[in-house]
Protein backbone atom coordinates (compact mmCIF):
# COMPACT_ATOMS: atom_id res chain seq x y z
CA UNK A 1 0.00 0.00 0.00
CA UNK A 2 1.46 3.45 -0.83
CA UNK A 3 0.90 5.77 1.78
CA UNK A 4 -1.25 8.91 1.42
CA UNK A 5 -2.51 11.70 4.01
CA UNK A 6 -5.95 12.28 4.61
CA UNK A 7 -7.41 15.58 5.60
CA UNK A 8 -11.47 16.73 6.04
CA UNK A 9 -12.71 20.23 4.98
CA UNK A 10 -15.21 21.92 6.35
CA UNK A 11 -15.02 24.79 3.74
CA UNK A 12 -14.78 25.19 -0.20
CA UNK A 13 -12.22 27.65 0.24
CA UNK A 14 -10.12 25.63 2.86
CA UNK A 15 -10.46 23.07 -0.27
CA UNK A 16 -9.14 24.96 -2.61
CA UNK A 17 -6.24 25.87 -0.74
CA UNK A 18 -5.10 22.79 0.12
CA UNK A 19 -4.80 21.57 -3.77
CA UNK A 20 -3.45 25.11 -4.82
CA UNK A 21 -0.55 24.08 -2.11
CA UNK A 22 -0.26 20.77 -3.24
CA UNK A 23 -0.95 19.56 -6.87
CA UNK A 24 -0.59 16.06 -5.67
CA UNK A 25 -3.63 16.02 -4.10
CA UNK A 26 -7.21 14.60 -5.11
CA UNK A 27 -10.71 15.85 -4.42
CA UNK A 28 -12.50 12.79 -2.60
CA UNK A 29 -16.38 12.69 -2.37
CA UNK A 30 -17.71 9.03 -2.44
CA UNK A 31 -14.72 7.57 -3.75
CA UNK A 32 -16.64 4.95 -5.94
CA UNK A 33 -14.01 5.81 -8.43
CA UNK A 34 -10.96 6.78 -7.19
CA UNK A 35 -10.49 4.80 -4.15
CA UNK A 36 -10.93 2.11 -7.04
CA UNK A 37 -8.49 3.22 -9.33
CA UNK A 38 -5.77 3.65 -6.39
CA UNK A 39 -6.32 0.37 -5.24
CA UNK A 40 -5.09 -0.59 -9.03
CA UNK A 41 -1.97 1.60 -9.17
CA UNK A 42 -3.64 3.84 -11.63
CA UNK A 43 -3.99 6.87 -9.37
CA UNK A 44 -1.53 8.07 -6.71
CA UNK A 45 -2.65 10.96 -4.86
CA UNK A 46 0.14 12.31 -2.01
CA UNK A 47 -3.24 13.31 0.11
CA UNK A 48 -7.23 13.27 -0.45
CA UNK A 49 -8.83 16.28 0.72
CA UNK A 50 -12.15 14.90 1.45
CA UNK A 51 -15.14 17.17 0.78
CA UNK A 52 -17.96 15.38 1.54
CA UNK A 53 -19.16 17.34 4.49
CA UNK A 54 -18.85 20.42 2.43
CA UNK A 55 -22.19 22.70 1.95
CA UNK A 56 -22.52 21.71 -1.21
CA UNK A 57 -25.54 19.06 -0.87
CA UNK A 58 -28.59 20.89 -1.98
CA UNK A 59 -30.99 21.22 -4.70
CA UNK A 60 -32.55 24.36 -5.55
CA UNK A 61 -34.78 25.82 -8.06
CA UNK A 62 -33.31 29.61 -8.98
CA UNK A 63 -34.95 32.81 -9.10
CA UNK A 64 -34.72 32.51 -13.11
CA UNK A 65 -36.30 29.11 -13.19
CA UNK A 66 -33.51 26.64 -13.26
CA UNK A 67 -32.49 23.99 -11.52
CA UNK A 68 -29.01 24.14 -9.42
CA UNK A 69 -27.65 20.72 -8.31
CA UNK A 70 -24.42 20.62 -5.29
CA UNK A 71 -21.50 18.66 -6.35
CA UNK A 72 -22.18 16.89 -3.32
CA UNK A 73 -25.21 15.48 -3.88
CA UNK A 74 -25.90 11.69 -4.15
CA UNK A 75 -26.70 9.75 -7.29
CA UNK A 76 -29.79 8.67 -5.42
CA UNK A 77 -30.67 11.60 -3.66
CA UNK A 78 -30.80 13.64 -7.39
CA UNK A 79 -32.95 10.44 -9.05
CA UNK A 80 -34.99 10.85 -6.02
CA UNK A 81 -35.93 14.43 -5.99
CA UNK A 82 -39.40 15.68 -6.91
CA UNK A 83 -38.27 18.71 -9.27
CA UNK A 84 -35.50 16.54 -10.90
CA UNK A 85 -37.72 13.72 -11.61
CA UNK A 86 -41.27 16.07 -12.97
CA UNK A 87 -39.10 17.99 -15.20
CA UNK A 88 -36.13 16.39 -16.23
CA UNK A 89 -37.07 12.57 -15.93
CA UNK A 90 -34.79 11.12 -18.25
CA UNK A 91 -31.84 12.48 -15.82
CA UNK A 92 -33.95 10.30 -12.91
CA UNK A 93 -33.96 7.67 -15.29
CA UNK A 94 -30.49 7.63 -16.56
CA UNK A 95 -28.83 8.07 -13.00
CA UNK A 96 -31.49 4.65 -12.07
CA UNK A 97 -29.57 3.28 -14.59
CA UNK A 98 -26.02 3.36 -13.43
CA UNK A 99 -24.44 1.54 -10.58
CA UNK A 100 -26.66 -0.10 -7.96
CA UNK A 101 -27.98 1.65 -4.95
CA UNK A 102 -25.40 1.11 -2.21
CA UNK A 103 -22.82 3.20 -4.85
CA UNK A 104 -25.77 5.44 -5.89
CA UNK A 105 -25.77 6.20 -2.14
CA UNK A 106 -22.15 7.03 -2.27
CA UNK A 107 -21.41 8.87 -5.23
CA UNK A 108 -21.50 11.80 -5.94
CA UNK A 109 -22.48 14.41 -8.83
CA UNK A 110 -19.32 16.23 -8.76
CA UNK A 111 -17.35 12.57 -8.53
CA UNK A 112 -19.84 11.27 -11.46
CA UNK A 113 -18.73 13.88 -14.08
CA UNK A 114 -14.84 13.07 -13.19
CA UNK A 115 -15.03 9.42 -13.30
CA UNK A 116 -12.52 8.20 -15.64
CA UNK A 117 -12.93 5.29 -18.37
CA UNK A 118 -13.62 1.82 -17.51
CA UNK A 119 -11.31 0.87 -20.53
CA UNK A 120 -9.39 -2.51 -19.62
CA UNK A 121 -6.05 -1.27 -20.72
CA UNK A 122 -6.07 1.64 -18.56
CA UNK A 123 -7.11 0.11 -15.32
CA UNK A 124 -4.00 -2.41 -16.27
CA UNK A 125 -1.37 -0.61 -15.19
CA UNK A 126 1.18 -3.51 -16.85
CA UNK A 127 -0.05 -2.41 -20.03
CA UNK A 128 0.57 0.70 -22.98
CA UNK A 129 -2.02 3.16 -22.12
CA UNK A 130 -1.92 7.05 -23.82
CA UNK A 131 -4.65 8.13 -21.15
CA UNK A 132 -2.61 7.08 -18.21
CA UNK A 133 0.87 7.78 -19.77
CA UNK A 134 0.97 9.57 -22.26
CA UNK A 135 3.08 8.62 -25.56
CA UNK A 136 2.95 4.65 -24.48
CA UNK A 137 0.36 3.77 -27.12
CA UNK A 138 -3.11 2.64 -27.51
CA UNK A 139 -3.23 -1.17 -27.71
CA UNK A 140 -7.23 -1.02 -27.64
CA UNK A 141 -6.83 -0.32 -31.01
CA UNK A 142 -5.43 -3.36 -32.26
CA UNK A 143 -6.97 -5.20 -29.22
CA UNK A 144 -10.09 -5.79 -27.33
CA UNK A 145 -12.24 -2.53 -28.48
CA UNK A 146 -15.69 -4.28 -28.25
CA UNK A 147 -16.53 -1.23 -26.47
CA UNK A 148 -14.52 1.30 -27.70
CA UNK A 149 -15.85 5.17 -28.92
CA UNK A 150 -17.16 5.65 -33.02
CA UNK A 151 -17.31 9.19 -32.65
CA UNK A 152 -14.55 11.63 -32.07
CA UNK A 153 -12.06 9.06 -31.10
CA UNK A 154 -8.30 9.30 -32.72
CA UNK A 155 -5.35 7.05 -33.17
CA UNK A 156 -4.41 7.89 -29.37
CA UNK A 157 -7.39 7.10 -27.86
CA UNK A 158 -10.50 5.01 -28.40
CA UNK A 159 -11.93 4.88 -24.69
CA UNK A 160 -15.21 5.68 -23.58
CA UNK A 161 -16.94 7.87 -21.06
CA UNK A 162 -18.95 5.46 -18.56
CA UNK A 163 -20.85 7.89 -17.54
CA UNK A 164 -25.06 7.49 -17.59
CA UNK A 165 -25.63 10.62 -15.73
CA UNK A 166 -23.67 13.19 -17.82
CA UNK A 167 -25.38 11.72 -20.95
CA UNK A 168 -28.92 13.18 -19.81
CA UNK A 169 -27.21 16.25 -18.06
CA UNK A 170 -25.51 17.04 -22.26
CA UNK A 171 -28.71 16.70 -23.34
CA UNK A 172 -30.28 19.60 -21.39
CA UNK A 173 -27.35 21.92 -21.59
CA UNK A 174 -26.31 21.76 -18.03
CA UNK A 175 -23.52 24.25 -17.18
CA UNK A 176 -21.03 22.88 -14.53
CA UNK A 177 -19.35 25.82 -11.78
CA UNK A 178 -16.42 25.41 -10.28
CA UNK A 179 -14.14 27.37 -7.84
CA UNK A 180 -10.37 27.64 -7.73
CA UNK A 181 -7.58 29.89 -5.62
CA UNK A 182 -8.24 32.80 -8.18
CA UNK A 183 -12.29 32.53 -7.77
CA UNK A 184 -15.29 30.60 -9.17
CA UNK A 185 -15.84 29.95 -12.60
CA UNK A 186 -18.22 28.00 -15.40
CA UNK A 187 -18.46 25.68 -17.95
CA UNK A 188 -20.77 24.83 -20.34
CA UNK A 189 -20.89 21.15 -20.49
CA UNK A 190 -20.33 21.19 -23.84
CA UNK A 191 -16.97 22.67 -23.10
CA UNK A 192 -16.39 20.47 -19.97
CA UNK A 193 -14.49 17.83 -21.80
CA UNK A 194 -11.89 18.00 -23.89
CA UNK A 195 -11.63 16.34 -27.42
CA UNK A 196 -9.12 13.06 -27.48
CA UNK A 197 -6.67 14.45 -30.06
CA UNK A 198 -3.35 13.47 -29.40
CA UNK A 199 -3.59 14.46 -25.53
CA UNK A 200 -6.14 11.76 -24.36
CA UNK A 201 -4.52 12.22 -20.67
CA UNK A 202 -6.51 15.80 -20.40
CA UNK A 203 -9.42 14.77 -20.17
CA UNK A 204 -11.36 17.87 -19.21
CA UNK A 205 -11.18 22.41 -19.08
CA UNK A 206 -11.09 22.53 -15.35
CA UNK A 207 -7.93 24.59 -14.41
CA UNK A 208 -5.51 23.14 -12.10
CA UNK A 209 -6.96 22.70 -8.70
CA UNK A 210 -10.66 23.39 -9.72
CA UNK A 211 -12.83 22.08 -7.03
CA UNK A 212 -16.51 21.55 -8.70
CA UNK A 213 -19.30 23.17 -7.18
CA UNK A 214 -22.14 22.32 -8.66
CA UNK A 215 -24.45 21.80 -11.54
CA UNK A 216 -27.47 23.95 -13.40
CA UNK A 217 -29.66 23.17 -15.75
CA UNK A 218 -31.39 25.94 -17.11
CA UNK A 219 -35.30 26.09 -17.92
CA UNK A 220 -35.73 23.34 -20.53
CA UNK A 221 -39.47 22.98 -20.59
CA UNK A 222 -39.24 20.30 -23.57
CA UNK A 223 -36.74 18.16 -20.97
CA UNK A 224 -40.53 17.49 -18.82
CA UNK A 225 -41.15 14.68 -21.57
CA UNK A 226 -37.83 12.99 -21.96
CA UNK A 227 -36.31 9.66 -21.59
CA UNK A 228 -33.49 8.07 -21.11
CA UNK A 229 -32.46 4.32 -22.36
CA UNK A 230 -29.20 2.28 -22.07
CA UNK A 231 -28.32 -0.95 -23.54
CA UNK A 232 -25.63 -2.85 -21.77
CA UNK A 233 -24.23 -6.76 -21.56
CA UNK A 234 -26.19 -7.87 -18.47
CA UNK A 235 -29.10 -7.41 -16.98
CA UNK A 236 -27.77 -6.56 -13.48
CA UNK A 237 -26.04 -3.18 -13.23
CA UNK A 238 -23.35 -2.92 -16.02
CA UNK A 239 -21.95 -0.17 -18.05
CA UNK A 240 -23.19 1.13 -20.99
CA UNK A 241 -22.45 -0.49 -24.93
CA UNK A 242 -24.70 2.41 -26.35
CA UNK A 243 -27.46 4.94 -24.60
CA UNK A 244 -29.68 7.84 -25.59
CA UNK A 245 -31.16 10.48 -23.64
CA UNK A 246 -33.95 12.50 -25.83
CA UNK A 247 -36.58 14.81 -25.42
CA UNK A 248 -38.99 15.65 -27.83
CA UNK A 249 -41.83 18.09 -28.41
CA UNK A 250 -44.16 17.36 -31.28
CA UNK A 251 -47.08 20.37 -31.72
CA UNK A 252 -49.57 18.78 -35.12
CA UNK A 253 -47.25 15.87 -35.93
CA UNK A 254 -43.75 18.18 -36.31
CA UNK A 255 -41.07 18.19 -34.29
CA UNK A 256 -41.04 21.47 -32.72
CA UNK A 257 -37.80 21.21 -30.42
CA UNK A 258 -36.00 18.21 -28.91
CA UNK A 259 -32.65 17.25 -27.31
CA UNK A 260 -30.56 14.39 -28.04
CA UNK A 261 -27.46 13.08 -26.24
CA UNK A 262 -25.18 9.91 -27.14
CA UNK A 263 -23.57 7.87 -24.13
CA UNK A 264 -20.61 5.17 -24.53
CA UNK A 265 -20.31 6.07 -27.99
CA UNK A 266 -16.89 8.64 -27.56
CA UNK A 267 -14.73 9.77 -25.26
CA UNK A 268 -17.44 11.97 -23.85
CA UNK A 269 -21.11 12.63 -23.82
CA UNK A 270 -21.75 13.51 -26.81
CA UNK A 271 -24.43 15.83 -27.96
CA UNK A 272 -26.38 14.38 -31.10
CA UNK A 273 -26.71 18.35 -32.81
CA UNK A 274 -26.55 16.56 -36.76
CA UNK A 275 -29.70 14.59 -35.81
CA UNK A 276 -31.34 17.70 -33.65
CA UNK A 277 -30.60 20.04 -36.76
CA UNK A 278 -32.56 17.24 -38.93
CA UNK A 279 -35.32 16.79 -36.77
CA UNK A 280 -36.29 20.54 -35.89
CA UNK A 281 -39.31 21.41 -37.90
CA UNK A 282 -39.75 17.92 -39.80
CA UNK A 283 -42.40 15.82 -39.59
CA UNK A 284 -42.32 13.32 -36.13
CA UNK A 285 -42.40 9.96 -37.95
CA UNK A 286 -40.24 6.87 -38.61
CA UNK A 287 -38.74 8.30 -41.95
CA UNK A 288 -37.09 11.34 -40.35
CA UNK A 289 -36.29 9.47 -36.82
CA UNK A 290 -33.88 6.90 -39.28
CA UNK A 291 -32.71 9.83 -41.22
CA UNK A 292 -31.48 12.00 -38.44
CA UNK A 293 -29.92 9.20 -36.71
CA UNK A 294 -28.18 8.27 -40.04
CA UNK A 295 -26.90 11.83 -40.09
CA UNK A 296 -24.95 11.85 -36.54
CA UNK A 297 -23.77 8.31 -37.35
CA UNK A 298 -22.26 9.55 -40.38
CA UNK A 299 -19.23 10.80 -38.87
CA UNK A 300 -18.76 6.83 -37.06
CA UNK A 301 -15.98 5.50 -37.31
CA UNK A 302 -15.90 2.36 -36.10
CA UNK A 303 -12.70 -0.40 -35.42
CA UNK A 304 -12.98 -3.81 -36.39
CA UNK A 305 -15.42 -5.46 -33.90
CA UNK A 306 -17.07 -2.51 -32.89
CA UNK A 307 -19.03 -1.87 -35.76
CA UNK A 308 -22.38 -3.35 -34.28
CA UNK A 309 -22.58 -0.08 -32.32
CA UNK A 310 -23.55 1.74 -35.34
CA UNK A 311 -26.49 -0.32 -36.03
CA UNK A 312 -27.59 -0.27 -32.25
CA UNK A 313 -27.43 3.08 -32.20
CA UNK A 314 -29.16 3.54 -34.87
CA UNK A 315 -31.89 1.31 -33.83
CA UNK A 316 -31.98 2.49 -29.96
CA UNK A 317 -32.55 6.40 -31.46
CA UNK A 318 -35.06 5.64 -33.51
CA UNK A 319 -37.01 3.58 -30.97
CA UNK A 320 -36.87 6.29 -28.08
CA UNK A 321 -38.26 8.96 -30.55
CA UNK A 322 -40.73 6.91 -31.75
CA UNK A 323 -41.77 6.26 -27.88
CA UNK A 324 -41.91 9.69 -27.49
CA UNK A 325 -43.83 10.66 -29.96
CA UNK A 326 -45.88 8.49 -29.83
CA UNK A 327 -46.89 9.62 -26.20
CA UNK A 328 -46.97 13.09 -27.13
CA UNK A 329 -49.70 11.81 -30.08
CA UNK A 330 -52.01 10.26 -27.34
Amino acid sequence: MREFGYQRVLDVSGAVALLDADPQARFLGGGTNLVDLMKTGVERPARLVDVRELPLDRIESTSDGALRIGATVTNSDLAAHPEVRRRYPALTQAVLAGASGQLRNMATVGGNLLQRTRCGYFADVSRPCNKRVPGSGCPAIEGEHHNAAILGASDHCVAVHPSDMGVALAAFDAVVSYETADGPGELPLSDFYLPVGDTPHLETALPQGALITGVTLPPAPVAAHSRYRKVRERASYAFAIGSVAAALDVEAGVVRETRLALGAVASRPWRAREAERVLTGAPADARTFEAAADAELAAARPLPHNGYKVTLMRNLMVAVLTELAQETAR
